[in-house]
């Protein structure tokens, strides 16, 4: 079984070879099939989700994000703080972004949020590496996702275990969704419930 960094770089080196119309049409397909999946959760009347603004190689989320506010839905974003800690604020298309102080990635201006505000939310997306069919998500290398979704755990505890306290689709190319067990994971890992790519929505167990 290759590492988590070895499978990290590999991804990497596929994402930077993608060119300028193949990331387009890559965001169009991830927004069509990312509201799909919203949808199917919100049922009747909008709802929120949690997401983020994909940078340089990353699968595209810009179109994700505005058709999620084009269905009504409420949209937040994540802000870097210390010691890996994510805050939230919403978004909508005339936000405005400033530079993070602690990432290389550009971050909503405006109020800030708790973890305690997922409990407002009906889905998360998430930024990944790759992920396996088994749920089991490589990240940026960052940290910062691994100390929330730790931190999102604590905040459901009657909802411990499985696939997490509310629904994640980690957001990856058709390439990134790896055979089940193909990613090292540790027994306090958090597992990610699907997947959305350029090719549809796939449950991940």
């Amino acid at each position: 079984m290759s590492s988590k960094e070895e499978i990290r770089s590999r991804h990497r080196l596929r994402r930077a070879a993608l060119s300028p119309r193949e990331l387009d049409d890559a965001g169009a397909a991830i927004a069509l099939h990312g509201l799909e999946w919203a949808s199917a959760l919100a049922g009747d009347g909008p709802r929120t989700f949690a997401a983020y603004l994909g940078v340089g190689s990353e699968p595209p989320t810009a179109p994700l994000l505005a058709a999620l506010h084009e269905a009504g839905h409420r949209v937040l974003l994540p802000v870097c703080e210390p010691r890996l800690a994510l805050s939230w604020v919403y978004w909508t298309p005339a936000s405005e972004f400033v530079r993070s102080r602690y990432a290389p990635i550009q971050e909503p201006a405006g109020q800030r949020l708790e973890t305690a505000v997922m409990r407002t939310v009906t889905g998360i997306f998430l930024p990944a590496t790759a992920v396996d069919r088994s749920g089991n998500r490589i990240g940026q290398g960052g940290g910062y996702y691994d100390v929330f979704l730790a931190a999102l755990a604590a905040l459901f505890p009657d909802r411990a275990g499985g696939r997490g306290p509310l629904p994640t689709a980690a957001v990856v190319y058709d390439a990134e969704v790896l055979p089940a067990g193909s990613i090292p994971a540790e027994s306090f890992d958090q597992k990610v419930a699907g997947a959305v790519t350029p090719g549809g929505v796939a449950e991940l167990s």
